[in-house]
């Protein structure tokens, strides 16, 4: 059985504004000078330098294979990412390890392009949230135990994905947590708004859009004792981190002729991923970085408008979101942005030119992008019909190599966003997303006889007249 690691990190808040440090021990979400977002920095990083990058690569993937319940999920790669929580505080629900699953042959001629999709979306909860989760519901076990509290609320805003794995870890750990979401009202997918009413969480509805829902948790962690678990957190950043590790892993150490594409969202994942892959370059471990494209849906699209710009006249300026059906893309005003901004700069400086770009695609281009995923196998959601059509969008602006391998991330389950594929199939899809449905891609159920065949005929009538009716439908051949 694996040991668990000896190594213990000495971590640090680090505001990317002011560049102020705080210590771990408190909850910081915000830099109490400036109000700028954290990242969080072992300061005995280097220290880890003193192994060979083979010695990385053997020991992580000596875990993958282990059956000690801390390390079988994203802390095998305990090191890189929050060395300071112990074994017993360690929260796993079967997190991380999620396949990558190429596309099929007959897909990737189609699209022109060899590449594969990460299937987040079988984390437990059933989207790439669980990851972070787990990191953060790790430390707050660790703070509950340092402080004694009796009592935690945890809150976060959410746009169905965050609020499901944030009530499944809280319910896991129970007392003294307690488990709080604020959820925009009729803008979440009713699979979605199931997940944390299963988990026992109180669920609170707002008028409004995500941005709204976040202004609130904010002030709330602002001004009275809860715990945060949006990605202002910056523990879920590092729980994330665990994406890009396990990226390398599955290909050997080895990410030359790789491009990673990743929705942006509030811009969390993609920092997550940057940051993950730069650790694992500083220390050896992978000799490349692969290039990574942030998609982002033009009906909410900050982050790809600043870096449109050309770099003298780059400004961030928030936007007004119109409805997606890439839901966790209904972001404006990304709590993340300036770590995007740091760590895509320390990107471009050790990848080169190109090595970091964002591409803007369309809700049109989205929800095809989907459905022409799984219908060829795969189980993408809306996120993943957004890279999808991100890496068609790339190749259309000639940014793609032709033997390159892009890894799409598809965030969650195909079946949280069932609702947006019924509404394209059926023609009622709201005019606001700017959609139109293409009736050769619609895929409806066929009526074999009426309600009325069932009362009216002989149970033996009834089948024979069926099959004959599935006969007629099919065209089949009778049996020479």
């Amino acid at each position: 059985m694996s040991q668990f690691p000896s190594y213990r990190g000495r971590m640090e808040y680090r505001c990317l504004g002011c560049q102020e440090r705080y210590s771990i021990d408190e909850l910081h979400y915000t830099c109490p000078s400036c109000g700028g977002v954290f990242l969080l920095e072992d300061t005995t990083f280097d220290v880890l330098r003193q192994h060979a990058p083979d010695w990385w690569r053997k020991t992580f993937d000596e875990r993958a294979a282990s059956k000690r319940t801390a390390l079988r999920g994203i802390f095998r790669f305990y090191e890189l990412m929050a060395p300071v929580v112990d074994e017993e505080h360690i929260v796993y629900l079967g997190e991380g390890n999620t396949p990558i699953v190429e596309a099929s042959p007959a897909l990737s001629r189609q699209v022109g392009q060899r590449f594969a999709f990460k299937n987040d979306g079988q984390n437990p909860s059933a989207s790439f949230k669980d990851r972070g989760m787990a990191c953060a519901f790790s430390y707050l076990k660790r703070l509950v135990a340092v402080h004694g509290w009796k009592e935690v609320i945890t809150v976060c805003a959410s746009t169905g994905d965050t609020s499901a794995a944030a009530a499944l870890y809280a319910a896991y750990v129970g007392d003294p947590i307690k488990s709080v979401v604020l959820l925009p009202k009729g803008k979440v997918t009713a699979q979605q708004l199931s997940q944390p009413l299963g988990s026992g969480a109180h669920v609170l509805e707002l008028p409004g859009v995500f941005d709204d829902c976040m202004k609130v948790v904010e002030y709330l962690a602002e001004n009275y004792r809860v715990a945060l678990l949006n990605s202002k957190n910056a523990w879920r950043i590092l729980g994330q981190e665990s994406y890009a590790f396990e990226i390398a892993q599955w290909y050997d150490w080895d990410l030359a002729g790789k491009a990673v594409f990743v929705p942006i969202g509030n811009a969390g994942n993609i920092t997550a991923v940057m940051s993950g892959f730069l650790k694992l370059y500083a220390l050896g471990i992978i000799e490349q970085l692969p290039r990574l494209f942030g998609v982002q849906s033009e009906h909410a699209d900050p982050v790809f408008q600043y870096y449109a710009a050309s770099p003298e006249h780059r400004s961030f300026t928030p936007v007004r979101v119109r409805p997606s059906v890439a839901q966790a893309a209904m972001i404006g005003n990304p709590v993340s942005f300036p770590r995007v901004r740091a760590l895509a700069e320390r990107y471009e400086k050790e990848g080169g030119a190109g090595a970091f770009q964002v591409v803007q695609v369309s809700e049109q281009a989205i929800i095809e992008g989907m459905l022409l995923a799984n219908r060829h196998g795969h189980i993408a959601c809306t996120q993943g019909g957004e890279c999808l059509a991100g890496l068609l969008r790339a190749r259309e602006l000639g940014l793609m190599d032709p033997q390159e391998l892009a890894i799409l991330d598809a965030t969650a389950h195909a079946l949280k966003f069932a609702g947006f594929q019924d509404m394209y199939f059926s023609g009622t899809l709201p005019a606001e997303y700017n959609i139109t449905p293409n009736p050769a891609l619609a895929n409806l159920p066929k009526p074999v006889l009426d309600d009325a065949a069932k009362g009216r005929l002989a149970e033996d009538e009834y089948t024979r007249t069926a099959a004959r009716r599935v006969v007629e439908i099919l065209g089949l051949s009778a049996r020479q």
